[in-house]
Formats: C-alpha cells, sequence, structure tokens
C-alpha cells in the first residue's frame, strides 16, 4: 500500500469518525429548533424557530429553576471539593504517616464502584437525617463520586513539584497555609483547573442519585429533561432544547479554560 494510499483511508476514516460523533448533536440542534409539525421528518431545510426554548422556560415546565438548580449543585461541590483535595493530595505526597498507600489505594478503588451499590445507603441515611430533596445531600453525594479523582489528579501535579522550593519557602518563614497558597496552588494550578473542570461536568451530568434523592425542589436538569411526556409521547423537540441547555456549560468550559486544560494534561502525561 502507498503512502498516500494509507493517507487517504485515515482521512477516510477520521471523517467517519467524526460524522459519527457529530451526527447525535446536530440531530438534537435541529430537533431544538423544528417547529412540531416537523419533528417526526427527515429534512435538513425549515424555517428555525425559538418556540421550543420559549416553551421549556414557561412556568409550565420550570426548566429556569431546574438550571439554577443543577448550577447550585455543581458549583457548591466544586467550591467544597477543590480545597479539599488539593489538601488531601498534598498530604498524600509529602507526608508520611501509617497506612498511606494503602488509603491511597482505597481511595482510588473507590472509584470503580458502581453507583447502583452505594445508592441504597446513602439514600436511607439522607432519610433518617431529613435530607431527601435538599442541596446538602446532592453536594455530599457528589463529592463522594468526584473528590477521589481530583484528589488523584491533582497529587500527580503536587508530586512533580519540587521539594527543595517548599524548603526555601519553609526557611524564609512560610508556615503550611501560607505554603499551599503561595507556592504549591500556583506550581499545581494547571492539574487544579483540570481536576475542578471535570469535577464540574461530571456533577452536572450526574443523573442516578440525582433521581433517587429528589422529589420536586432542587430537581437538577439532568433528571427534569424526564418530564417532557404527554398524551400524545415523548416531547422531542422540547428534550432537544434543553438537551442544548445541558451542553452549553460543556462548550462554554471548552472554550473559557482550553490553554489550561491542554496545558494540564500535557503536563500531567509527562510527569
Amino acid at each position: 500500500m502507498s503512502r498516500r494510499t494509507a493517507q487517504l483511508l485515515e482521512s477516510a476514516l477520521l471523517v467517519v469518525v467524526a460524522l459519527f460523533i457529530l451526527f447525535p448533536i446536530v440531530w438534537m440542534v435541529l430537533t431544538a429548533f423544528k417547529p412540531q409539525q416537523l419533528i417526526y421528518h427527515i429534512n435538513l431545510i425549515f424555517t428555525p424557530t425559538l418556540d421550543n426554548f420559549r416553551e421549556v422556560f414557561s412556568p409550565r415546565w420550570q426548566v429556569g429553576a431546574k438550571v439554577l438548580n443543577s448550577t447550585i449543585i455543581a458549583v457548591s461541590t466544586v467550591v467544597v471539593t477543590i480545597p479539599l483535595a488539593v489538601a488531601a493530595a498534598y498530604a498524600f505526597s509529602r507526608r508520611h504517616f501509617p497506612f498511606k498507600r494503602a488509603m491511597f489505594q482505597w481511595i482510588l478503588l473507590t472509584q470503580f464502584i458502581p453507583g447502583v451499590a452505594i445508592i441504597l445507603p446513602f439514600y436511607l441515611m439522607f432519610r433518617s437525617l431529613g435530607l431527601l430533596d435538599t442541596y446538602a445531600a446532592l453536594v455530599i453525594v457528589d463529592m463522594a463520586v468526584v473528590l477521589p479523582y481530583a484528589v488523584w489528579t491533582i497529587k500527580g501535579f503536587i508530586d512533580a513539584i519540587p521539594e527543595e522550593t517548599e524548603e526555601a519557602a519553609l526557611i524564609d518563614g512560610a508556615s503550611l497555609p501560607g505554603l499551599l497558597r503561595y507556592v504549591i496552588v500556583p506550581m499545581a494550578r494547571p492539574g487544579i483547573i483540570t481536576a475542578a473542570v471535570f469535577c464540574f461536568i461530571l456533577t452536572w451530568n450526574e443523573f442516578l442519585f440525582a433521581l433517587i434523592l429528589t422529589r420536586n425542589q432542587v430537581v437538577p436538569l439532568s433528571v427534569g429533561i424526564m418530564s417532557f411526556r404527554l398524551e400524545r409521547g415523548d416531547l422531542w423537540e422540547l428534550i432537544a432544547a434543553t438537551g442544548i441547555l445541558i451542553a452549553i456549560p460543556m462548550f462554554f468550559l471548552a472554550m473559557v479554560i482550553q490553554r489550561h486544560f491542554t496545558k494540564g494534561m500535557n503536563v500531567g502525561a509527562i510527569r
């Protein structure tokens, strides 16, 4: 096989993969802007409408409140998780204590436990504490999911920081909180940003725990999308419009933190 033929095959394969990945997204966008009477028609040319977006924000569906709920839950989870993850990652990276290796391995092993295996204990615990259908319950359970990942990610970046830098700061009179704030955090910033972004994405998209632990007060957008159903069946135009609302923060984060994210992934791979 000639080199040109190999390049053509590679390009064709990349095009097929790109089309396979983009097709659901394109279809969702088209459906979101289609009039109701064209939802079940395969036409790519039509007059776009914003009626579907107006409908989802109407008092009937209360998508605005669900967007606010998802934002509060995701932001709160990240704000609480990242400081704890930085402190834990620093302890695992720099401190020596009994069962350190075993504890870190157990933290990583929690990532392999399926959500359905732990949702019942969480449900019973929150029911006994009166925390069902509250922000606190969802933030706690989301932290249990994302905190191990954040600790593992940030620890890799702290491991690569030269210990001489810390020793110099301590000689200059820096306290442990000052060392973390002015030395560790700035030098591990790409990893911290990477961990924060993934924590936000995982929390924003979380479905199972939110479905079981909420009723009607703090229902997030990922669960609220299930409510678009009437006698005529699923309201695909409203589902697609809400799907775009769910995807918008992902695209926005990718654009805003692209430089930090790429740097963090590259540095993490090298280290």
